[in-house]
Formats: C-alpha cells, structure tokens, sequence
C-alpha cells in the first residue's frame, strides 16, 4: 500500500513541476506599448497616405531551443489616424470596419533563428494574423536587437487588405493601392531561460 501512495505522490509531483519546467525554459518578451510605434503607408497615385496606429498589449513566449512560440500582439484599430481626415473616415468605416473589429491580433507559433546575447539577431515570426474577423498565416522577418534586458525589435511588412476581403477607401481623386506597407518599431523587456543568458 506504502509503495503504490508514493507512486501517487511521485506522479503528482511530476503532474506540477512539469509546466513548470516546461515555462523556465521559455523566453518572453514583453513589448512597451509607450515605446511602440506602428506606422502605415498606403501609396497612391498622387500621393500616398501616411499614419499610425498604436499597439494595445503584446506578449510574445519563445523555447529558443525549439522555437516552439505563443502569445499575442494587439493592435488598437479605433486608433487609426493619418495625414487625410476623409480618408480616415473611409478607413475606419469602409476599410476596417472598427465598430466592429476594433482590435487586430498576430498571434505567434514559430520564431526561427537566434536571438544573440548582445547586438543584432534576424529573427522570423510566423504565425496567425487576425484581421477585419479573418485569420491569415503570416510571417514577418523582425530585426532585434538586445541591450542587456532590453530588447528592440524593428519589422516592415505588406498588408494585402483587399485579397483579404477589405475594400480599396480610394476613389476617382484619391487612388491608393490594394497593399498596405506597415513599419513596427518596438522596445521591451526581454527574459531569458538560465542557460540562454
């Protein structure tokens, strides 16, 4: 009877230490939303429009053994702003639809490459891109670079928001193209497992 309760422990001890372990091996980044900028430019034939919108919340966990990701970056869509009200209001109502999808979602499943103890790495994300109530596999090659504790990541991606289903905000005055260009600049705190520091 002794023998099959320290069964039943063991197994028990095994059941809890294992998320556990499984966590320490892990490294987050916790992204600034103060420190972010997200930018957009959505080129036309006369001229394109330039804005921003800002970053909500972002977490992103990593096994840099296996690069084996979770974790989520939401951006808020309602605050969408560029250098053109009307197109604004074309972007928010037409385009995006923020009433109803105020909040756009990359959510991580991979990161391939090595995040150097100092410096530059080039790293690449791929995962799920949640747009406008749509999820779209997406990768994005992200430059970081590591200060310490300190992580600053920089990334320049395409939007194809019409092949997703979103409208074109131009019209006969105000042609814009079909793609969306994004640049991210992000500074955060970064936590590493024992053995990667």
């Amino acid at each position: 009877m002794r023998s099959r309760y320290t069964l039943i422990w063991v197994a028990l001890v095994f059941a809890f230490a294992l998320p556990l372990s499984l966590s320490a091996q892990e490294a987050v980044f916790e992204l600034d939303p103060a420190q972010t900028q997200i930018q957009f430019t959505l080129p036309g034939v006369i001229r394109a429009v330039h804005g921003t919108f800002k970053l909500k919340s972002g977490t992103i966990r990593f096994n840099p053994a296996t690069g084996k990701a979770d974790g989520s970056v939401v951006v808020d869509m309602t605050s969408e702003e560029s250098d053109n009200t009307s197109m604004d209001r074309k972007i928010q109502g037409e385009v995006l639809d923020t009433r109803k999808f105020p909040e756009a979602m990359f959510v991580p499943a991979h990161v391939d490459g090595r995040l150097e103890a100092e410096g530059e790495s080039a790293l690449q994300l791929s995962g799920t891109f949640k747009l406008h109530g749509i999820e779209h596999d997406f990768n994005i090659a992200v430059t970081a670079t590591r200060n310490g504790d300190q992580l600053t990541a920089t990334a320049h991606f395409l939007i194809p928001y019409v092949d997703w289903g979103m409208r074109n905000p131009g019209g006969m005055l105000m042609r814009v193209g079909n793609q969306v260009e994004i640049d991210v600049k992000t500074v955060g705190r970064i936590t590493l497992p024992a053995a990667a520091h």
